[in-house]
This record gives structure tokens, sequence and C-alpha cells, in this order.
């Protein structure tokens, strides 16, 4: 009787565990902050909008000033100043990736059970196949390596990057609706015995700026490529659309957490891309660059409507899913992430004491509290855009003594958002305490493994092979 008792209370335990969530996470390249619709801008983005308002809005959401090192925070949970990745992106021709002592996100929701699958970009290495997607936690994988793809081609440099399982694949289609069909079969095709980690890192909105005409017409009093850039977002949403139906299709969403984020600013502001009154766009360490539109969305879980002001990073998410699944977050490394659950579901204030924007050789940037300290802002990251978008041109001072350009800069950032007035002459010691937590950061970072392309650089037939 006293072992019937006992197996009757552990299964009612088991039966009331609550189960490991489904985690959908959606990546845009390139996106401005305010460029969707829920966020007031003129692309229609009806699947994002309603996603949106029915979860958070993360109004001070932080990601890094281009692509690689972004997608770097997010796996790991750390600067990637730690990884060596913290200026420009893994190019064509890099001979380093992602090191491979670094546990990512997906390895560690495979331990606790999860269907770990990356349907996008990954632009986190290829040298060797260690560094591929299925050797780095994914159990399925599908989309391409490197940035800046031709959209209807799926070629960078004239050799093919197009892959399904880490193996060429030669389907044939816009990257964006071949990307959106893939993770919607994810969903309906998983394993129901597990919780499924859906990764989509879609190219777009990146340059270079392609999209099917009949995506463009809707933005006819659009000029150039700005128009054909609002197409290529339209199109994003319908793919996300599509994601979301399967979702519901599938009887899941319930247990579904949605996350959506830029990987960093929109280029060209005010040409291309639209941030807001934020300052700078892409590859700058300003708010523009930096502060990009977000949002976490989880039935019952998430207050509809409602808007997340704490301050928080990329690279937060990496200890906050693992906590939800179950896993630990510890690693042989300490994480520069924080358990960001409360701020989204509770208004807890941000659990940081400092965010760091970046430190490189050349440039920083830190936030403590309503502080921000900008050196050399105006110094502008590397990109990675195949020669045919804006990430080749410098702005016009860029590098150069100006307004901001050497020297420090300082703002509070509650009463100045879009970083209007340098105060660093009038609050020394604000300064003084920015910059000894930033030097801090700086002495703990591995040197920059970017390089330029070397002489003898040739492009393969198919990449990763």
């Amino acid at each position: 009787m006293k072992w019937i008792c006992l197996s009757f209370l552990f299964g009612t335990l088991a039966l009331g565990a609550a189960p490991k969530p489904n985690i959908v996470f959606i990546l845009a390249d390139d996106l401005g902050r305010a460029d969707c619709g829920f966020m007031g801008g003129p692309v229609a983005t009806p699947h994002l909008d309603k996603l949106a308002k029915e979860g958070a809005i993360l109004d001070q959401f932080y990601v890094q000033p281009v692509c690689s090192p972004t997608r770097a925070a997010l796996m790991t949970g750390r600067y990637p100043m730690r990884h060596g990745l913290q200026v420009g992106v893994v190019r064509p021709w890099a001979d380093y990736g992602l090191p491979l002592t670094e546990q990512t996100l997906p390895q560690g929701l495979k331990e606790v059970g999860y269907q770990t699958s990356i349907v996008g970009k990954w632009h986190l290495g290829f040298i060797t196949r260690d560094y591929l997607p299925t050797n780095r936690g994914f159990d399925q994988q599908y989309g391409h390596y490197n940035g800046a793809i031709d959209y209807f081609k799926l070629e960078r440099d004239g050799g093919h990057d197009w892959h399904r399982d880490d193996k060429s694949s030669d389907d044939k289609g816009y990257s964006t609706h071949l990307l959106g069909t893939e993770a919607a079969r994810v969903v309906r095709e998983r394993d129901k015995e597990k919780p499924l980690f859906l990764y989509v890192p879609f190219n777009a909105v990146h340059s270079p700026w392609q999209v099917p005409e009949e995506y463009v017409k809707p933005y006819a009093e659009l000029k150039g490529n700005r128009a054909i850039y609002a197409g290529m977002l339209a199109c994003m949403d319908e793919a996300v659309g599509k994601i979301v139906a399967a979702v519901d299709e599938a009887g899941i969403r319930d247990n579904t957490l949605f996350v959506f984020a830029s990987d960093n600013g929109g280029p060209s502001p005010g040409t291309i891309t639209d941030n807001g009154p934020l300052r700078a766009g892409k590859g700058t360490l300003y708010e523009g660059g930096t502060r990009v539109v977000a949002f976490a969305t989880w039935a019952g879980k998430i207050k509809a409507g409602s808007t997340v002001t704490a301050p928080m990073h990329m690279v937060d998410w990496y200890p906050t899913l693992l906590k939800l699944a179950g896993a630990t977050p510890e690693q042989k490394a300490p994480l520069d992430g924080l358990d960001i659950w409360p701020c989204i579901t509770e208004g807890a204030p941000s659990p940081h004491e400092a965010i760091l924007y970046n430190t490189t050789p050349t440039n920083g940037a830190i936030r403590m509290g309503d502080w921000k300290l900008v050196q050399n802002g105006q110094l502008r990251d590397s990109d990675d855009d195949g020669g045919k978008g804006p990430g080749k041109k410098k702005k016009k001072g860029a590098g150069k003594k100006g307004p901001g350009a050497k020297g420090v800069e300082l703002f509070n950032l509650i009463t100045d958002p879009n970083e209007k007035t340098n105060l660093a002459a009038d609050y020394p010691e604000k300064v003084a305490e920015l910059q000894a937590k930033l030097t801090e950061y700086a002495a703990q970072a591995l040197p920059p493994k970017s390089g330029p392309q070397p002489k003898n650089y040739v492009v393969p037939k198919v990449w990763g092979e």
C-alpha cells in the first residue's frame, strides 16, 4: 500500500509539472527600428503587428552594431569581445568562427530534451565542418552560412550557399519564401514528444535589395531601394505569418514563446531604413545602431499590449531561455547575460549594473543606469554587404575629427534618448565612473579576429563543403 501511495504521489507531481515551452526565435537582419507597422512605420506588417500586440514590446532592447556579433551573443550569453568577434562580421574568407569551446544555446536546450532547428542565416563560421550548425547543437539546419547572399540565386560571390542539414541543397526560389515555408514545415513535422526550439534568422531585410516585383508595387510612393526594402519587409512578414499559422494549426500556441528582434539597427537611416528619432544606425555605437525593435509573446504568460522599458541585451536570452526550459545556464566560461524573465513578466527593473555596447581597439560604449558613455563614436564598425549595399561606404567624417568623433561623449538616456547633448564636460565624475567600467571590460577582451581579404582567396563552388 505504501508503494502504491508513493507511486500515485510521484505520478501526480509528474502530471502536474508544467511542460517545457516551445521557443520560436525570429531574427530579422538590418531591420529599421521604426519600419514595422506596430512601431508606427509605413510598411504593412499585419502578422508581426498582431504578434507584437499579443505580447510585450521590449523598448530598450540592445544588440551589437553588426550581424555576427549579435548572433554570437545570442548563442553563448557572452559579449562577442570574449570570442574575438567584436569587430566586423565572419566574412567568407574567415579562418575562424564562433569558438568551439563555447557551449551554444541549442546545445544547452538539447540536454533537456529539445528538438533544435535553425532555418536561415548562420554567419558564425564554416572554416571546418565542426563550426557548422549541426555540430553546434542543431538537429536540423536549412539556409545559408554567409551574409549578403543573392536572394534569388542563393549565392555569395558566385559560390552556392544554400544547405539542408549542412549539405548542399538544390532548392530553388526566393530565400524568404523558402525560409518561411521550411520553418512552418518544421513546426508541422516536429517530434511531438519533444519541445521545439526553432531559430529563424532571416536574411531579410539585408542588402542586396531584391524582392519579387509584386511586393514593391504597394510602395510606389517610396523611392528606389527604400521601396524595395519595404517590399522585402512585407515579404518577411508574410513568412512570419506562415510560421505562426503552423503553430496555431498544431495546437501548441498556448505553450509557445515567440521572440522577435533585429540583429542591429537599420543601415542608411532616413534613406533606406528608419530608426525613428534615434541617432545614427547600423555599424555605430549610438542608439540607432544598437537599440532595436523587439518583442516577446506568450499567451497567458506575458501581458498582451504591454511595454517593457527595462534595459536588456541579446546576451540575456541565453540564460533566460535555458532557465525557462529547465536547463542550467552555467558553463565553463562566465556569462554576461542575466535572467530577464522577471522584467518581461513582472515589471522588474533591469538586472544589469552595466550593459556593454562594445569594446574594440579603437572605440567602445557602455551604459550604467540612465547614463551612456561613448568613446570615438563616429568610427563605424565594418560590415559585410557583398559590395552591394551601404556597408562599404563610410559616413561623411567617419574616422575623422569632428562632432562626436575623437574623444568622449556622455548622454543621459532618460532625458536625451536621441543623444543630442554631450554632457561629458558637465559630469566629469560620471565620465570617470563609466570609463573605469569600460576599461575593465576592455582588459578582458580577446584581440579581434577579423582581417582583410587574402590575396589568394578563391570562392568555393559550394560554401562549407
